[in-house]
């Protein structure tokens, strides 16, 4: 874990040493609040409630997880350091966690700047504060989600736009799955237990619950086998490519 740590943190620095961070947590936090407030009819609602705060989520981390894993292995690649850094005195596996959780900080950090929004409903009403502080865990778990995806598209390519657009349509299939759009026509065919299956496996599903409050023990799984998984892959990904 000290290996992987020190992965973390000079990914972590590596981030913050452009002004590209800043621009990206600006802009995160400037969509979630006009979504919330123009799109989301928070004032129209008259509820005391993130609900139409945290409804957004999936749909942003679909464009911004994206970019922000693009560069983790792609930049690697592309530039030659990966030979560098995989001949370092550490695992593959710690250093695709390393980047990793650098890049989840990362999204925990822009995810808590947008506490002004939790102080605006406490204002103006009295939230049911759990709700509200488990929304903000599902929401980092998922981002968690979409950021293993991309992790592991990144470590394929080494063009990071190649990165961008495999990520995000991984992550679009991911969270189209959960829609009735989707489900309807697995419904005209298959049984109710592929289509409760492929139900499942939506970031919108899982996500829902736990934005309202509910924790459900299974959709904690869910995450966390989903970002074991893809950090899997792209271990694998980066084994193949470093004995090629």
């Amino acid at each position: 874990m000290r290996q992987t740590w020190i992965i973390a943190k000079r990914e972590l620095y590596a981030y913050f040493a452009t002004p590209m961070a800043f621009v990206f947590i600006a802009i995160f936090v400037a969509l979630t609040g006009a979504f919330t407030f123009y799109i989301g009819r928070f004032f129209d609602r008259g509820q005391a409630s993130l609900e139409s705060f945290f409804s957004f989520h999936p749909w942003l981390y679909l464009l911004l997880i994206p970019a922000i894993a693009m560069r983790l292995w792609a930049e690697e690649r592309k530039s030659g350091t990966i030979e560098q850094l995989l001949t370092l005195p550490i695992t593959t596996c710690d250093a695709v966690v390393g980047k990793f959780l650098a890049a989840w900080i990362f999204c925990g950090i822009a995810l808590a700047l947008t506490f002004p929004m939790w102080i605006t409903v406490n204002i103006l009403g009295e939230p049911d504060n759990g709700v509200i502080v488990v929304g903000y865990i599902g929401s980092f778990l998922m981002a968690g989600a979409f950021l293993s995806i991309g992790t592991c598209m990144s470590a394929l390519t080494r063009n990071q736009i190649i990165a961008f657009i495999s990520g995000a349509v991984v992550c679009f299939l991911f969270t189209l799955s959960g829609l009735d759009l989707v489900l309807n026509v697995f419904r005209l065919w298959a049984p109710e237990a592929l289509v409760s299956t492929i139900a499942s496996f939506s970031f919108l599903t899982r996500f829902e619950s736990l934005s309202r409050g509910i924790i459900d023990i299974r959709d904690i799984i869910y995450f966390f086998s989903l970002i074991a998984f893809w950090l899997f892959a792209t271990t694998i990904a980066v084994e193949a490519k470093k004995a090629a």
